[in-house]
This record gives structure tokens, sequence and C-alpha cells, in this order.
């Protein structure tokens, strides 16, 4: 697949091929990895990064390496405002190289050179799978949380009322190296003393695990009762879980987690088994061979960003790069129709989830790399 560049007339493209079209593009790059060839060939100092096919273009060409936590989401349409803004500030031209999971872009990373301009966004647990491949951007919050968490739910009619009561029973998590969607369930289910096996290269002794993605596993235990549970992050299952259930099990989810306020705001409502120790938000990283100074100012310029930055100009935008029917949005919930009203949470789940980026460091995701430790991971082989 060739790159797809789409930076001064981003919006036009969007707009023009519609959801169907840029999901397409989303799903060439395999989960290895190696459905693309990674970053920019052009290996000039910056002031004449045309390439061939961008003639009279002096922008420098910045690949950006994505990987979505959730199926339904098409992440250059979510990641659109914070590529406008860089963009418009600095004189490069962002390429967006979509992959299918985490290790996929772990991949990217890997095999980059000193002649490629990468950025990426990442699992937390990247940091601790290739430290000697990347450099820590920052780290992105959410609405001034610095930190978010893994859960672990079941169906409110499915019997399930502890950890320990899902021996033999089928668990449903995100991509195997997730940290909040695989890792931490794990993590709390061995604590709960569930034989966790080799997972999550290999199989638990004391249970089915079914890997997938954040949202694919919330769906599988909404939709297939022969799931009894689902580790996911909280930005996953949180609006299903009410309130009072976090009051109860974990003053720190309260506290800090962004997803907080929303809970209970989705149907069905799920039961609460399990809540993580707080997870250090995931991080925008960069290539470590990539030393240019341009490196270090898109750095900044994404540190001192405004939240408006990170936001859509207005839902309408979203709703017509989906091409869905922007007049539901000013429609009563009462006049919309099912299909309607998933087309409504589809544009507000493509907001863009974090809000800034903070100064971070390697160190920063030191807990990461402990609790790949405490489940025996040799993360240099994932």
């Amino acid at each position: 697949m060739s790159d797809n560049t789409w930076s001064a007339d981003r919006r036009t493209f969007v707009k023009t091929a519609g959801a169907a079209g840029v999901v397409g593009l989303a799903g060439c790059s395999d989960s290895s990895g190696d459905g693309s060839d990674g970053g920019s060939e052009d290996g000039g100092d910056g002031s004449d990064g045309g390439t061939a096919g961008d003639s009279g273009n002096s922008a420098t060409e910045v690949t950006w390496v994505m990987n979505p936590a959730e199926e339904e989401i098409d992440i250059q349409v979510q990641y659109q405002p914070l590529f406008e803004y860089l963009e418009s500030e600095a004189e490069i031209e962002i390429v967006e190289q979509p992959t299918a999971s985490y290790s996929g872009t772990a991949q990217e990373l890997r095999r980059a050179s000193e002649g490629d301009r990468l950025f990426a966004d990442t699992s937390p647990g990247a940091v601790a799978q290739i430290p000697e491949e990347l450099d820590v951007t920052g780290m992105r919050v959410a609405y001034g949380a610095e930190q978010y968490f893994s859960l672990i739910t079941t169906t409110a009619d499915s019997g399930i009322e502890s950890l320990s009561d899902l021996e033999g029973e089928v668990v449903a998590s995100a991509a195997p190296t997730s940290v909040s969607g695989t890792l931490f369930p794990l993590f709390m289910l061995s604590n709960a003393g569930l034989d966790i096996g080799s997972a999550p290269s290999g199989s638990p002794e004391d249970f089915e695990l079914r890997t997938s993605d954040h949202s694919t596993a919330r769906e599988q235990l909404i939709q297939d009762d022969r799931i009894a549970a689902a580790g996911t992050g909280a930005f996953s299952t949180a609006g299903h879980v009410p309130q009072e259930q976090f009051d109860e099990m974990s003053q720190e989810f309260v506290d800090v987690s962004a997803e907080y306020d929303g809970a209970g705001e989705s149907d069905p409502e799920l039961q609460l088994l399990a809540v993580s120790d707080p997870i250090p938000r995931a991080p925008i990283v960069s290539n470590a061979a990539w030393e240019e100074s341009l490196k270090d100012d898109i750095r900044q310029l994404m540190i001192d960003a405004e939240q408006e930055a990170f936001e859509h100009d207005s839902q309408a935008d979203i709703a017509e790069a989906l091409n869905v029917d922007p007049e539901i949005l000013d429609m009563d919930e009462s006049e919309l129709s099912e299909e309607q009203q998933d087309d409504l949470e589809l544009v507000e789940a493509h907001s863009l989830w974090f809000s800034g980026v903070v100064e971070a460091t390697k160190e920063d995701y030191d807990p990461v790399a402990e609790l790949g430790r405490e489940l025996g991971l040799e993360w240099s082989e994932l």
C-alpha cells in the first residue's frame, strides 16, 4: 500500500472519501506491521523536503504511525485536528501510516532508520518493549488526567460475582500487548488466584482468553453469552458501569479517572468486577535514530498546544467525514431511530480522546515494565 498523504486539503479528502474509503486505507496494514515501509525516504535537512509526486511542495514529510485502539474508530478522522495544527505551525506535511495493531506500530519503530522521520501513538507497553528504538515525546492527557484504568466487567445477569468465579470461563480482552486491555486484566486475575499460564503469549490454565481490541471485547461480552467477562481500558466500558459501583470499589478511579463523569450513561449496564491501579497514560513517541532539530520543534509544539488544538471545529465536520447525516446532531434523542442513535454515538466517539500532551520520559513508564516482570513477560520477544 502506498502512503496516503493528505495535508493541505486533508479535510476535503476525508469529506470526499467518507468513512468507507478511509477505513479501507486503514485496513491495508496487517497485524505484523509489515504492510507498508514506514517513514519518509527523504533524508534531507528539512529545508526542501519535497518528494517525487509532490513537486513544488517545500514541506518536510513526517510519517505518523497510527494504531486504533477500537475497531470502529477511524483514527485518521479522530487525529485530524492535531495534524492540522502541527502542519499549520511547522513547515511539515504529515503522512498517516495506519497499522492494525500495537505490534504493527512497534515493528515500524523497530525498523526505522536515521533517515526516517517517525512519530507514533503507542500503548504504554511499547516503552518497555522497545526502549532503545524510541524516544518519548510526551504523555497524552485527558482533560487533566495523566493516569487511566483497566476494568474487568461482566453482564448484569451473568451470575459472576467475583474474579474467582471466572475459573473455567471465557474472558475477552484487547490486543495481547495492550496494557489496559490485556496485561492489567491478567495481573488482576492472577492476583485473584487464577492460573494465567503463559498468557498473553500463550494460554491461561484456568480460563480461556480471547484477544481482539477494546471495543470488540466489550461487544463480545454484551452480545455473546459464551463470554463471561471482558478486560478493557476504562475508556471502552466505564460508560456502561454505574458510578455507584466505582464509588464502592475504587476511590482512586473516582478521584483520577477522566471516565468517571460519564460512567453509567451507556446501555446496557455492566457489572464491575475489578479496577486496576492507576496506569500512566499512553505516550506519543518518535524513532530514536531521528536526530534533527525539527523533531524537538514538533515535540514542543505538542506540549505547548492549547486544548483547542486537539478539538475538531464541530461535530458536523466529524459527521461529514464519516458520511453521517449531520442533521441528526440537532434532533432530540426521542426522534432518533436506532440506526441514527448508533451514528450519533459514532460521531461522538471520534472526538480525539486526549486534550493535551505533557512532558514525559521513559522512566514515567517504569510501572508498566514492572507489570511485565510480574507477569513473567520477555518484553523484547513480544
